[in-house]
């Protein structure tokens, strides 16, 4: 289990402007990590990373059988952060008929004609599920913020695209975000915090290895001219959108074994702290059960 001075210096305060280089991209979160060395640090962070898949699996079964809340996890990032990794080594052990994953990548032309929460709304998790958005709404105050001409594209009503219209954004975006806890749905955000120098040397891996050309693709090299554009972006949407209700953590993602761990974390205590219980049969209920187990146990 993660400590809880490790959890404050991961969640972004609520009303808060922040600023990305405050917070650590590496392992050593703390000074007690730093002490104990690298190398102890990810034995310990493999330990609990198993640790929380087995209990993860528990919680999943649970959250189906109680069927009162719905749990949707978003993960946003910088390209190679490791977004997918992420969502492949945490969900492993969960299973697959109670967990759904969606990532959104450019709009449709049916996805154009709606308002810009419209597609990830039709997507969100049932009661009892786990939904995973691998990117979301959140791009359209990010990739949109940084390239602007893509707000050409959404048919939008005649206007400046100025502060005040990334404020509503935010504010439409904090709205939702609450109408969906108040009915249910546990909201767990997290952003990959991945430095400059370690996107260049996942991006030379990509090239290296042939396995992993398909990665690549010459619009990371263009986002990447835009790092401090991109950096500016994500410090003002997580200022904006980092509430009581669905704060946002910044996870250090420099070391995927580190981001796997602290994002599992996370996600197993959240669930955990639900409080949930199985269903209390019925007194007809227990009258059935009593008379099935007295019929098998007469053949």
């Amino acid at each position: 289990m993660i400590t809880s001075e490790i959890l404050e210096k991961l969640r972004v305060p609520a009303d808060k402007k922040i600023k990305l280089k405050d917070y650590e991209t590496g392992w050593a979160i703390t000074s007690e990590l730093k002490n104990a060395g690298k190398e102890a640090a990810k034995l310990q962070a493999v330990a609990v990373l198993d640790q929380n898949r087995a209990e993860l699996a528990e919680a999943q079964q649970l959250l189906y059988a109680a069927n009162s809340y719905a749990v949707l996890i978003l993960l946003q990032a910088m390209d190679s952060a490791g977004k997918d990794s992420t969502i492949k080594h945490v969900m492993s052990g969960v299973n697959p008929q109670g967990c759904q994953v969606f990532s959104f990548k450019q709009p449709s032309a049916e996805e154009l004609d709606h308002d810009f929460l419209w597609r990830c709304s039709r997507n969100l998790p049932e009661r009892g599920r786990i939904g995973i958005f691998n990117r979301s709404y959140y791009e359209e105050v990010l990739i949109a913020k940084v390239h602007p001409e893509i707000l050409d594209a959404q048919r939008l009503p005649p206007g400046k695209r100025g502060d005040s219209f990334w404020n509503a954004r935010y504010d439409d975006i904090n709205a939702f975000e609450r109408h969906l806890v108040r009915n249910g749905t546990l909201i767990l955000k997290f952003f990959l915090h991945l430095s400059k120098d370690e996107q260049k040397k996942r991006f030379l891996e990509r090239l290296d290895n042939p396995s992993k050309n398909w990665k690549f693709s010459p619009t990371d090299i263009a986002a990447r001219a835009q790092w401090t554009d991109y950096q500016k972006a994500y410090e003002e949407a997580l200022s904006a959108t980092s509430t009581k209700w669905a704060p946002w953590h910044v996870i250090p993602a420099d070391q995927k074994w580190a981001a796997r761990t602290l994002v599992s974390d996370i996600i197993t205590s959240s669930i955990r702290h639900l409080d949930l219980s199985y269903p209390k049969p019925s007194p007809e209920t227990l009258a059935q059960l009593a008379e099935a187990r007295q019929t098998l146990e007469s053949e």
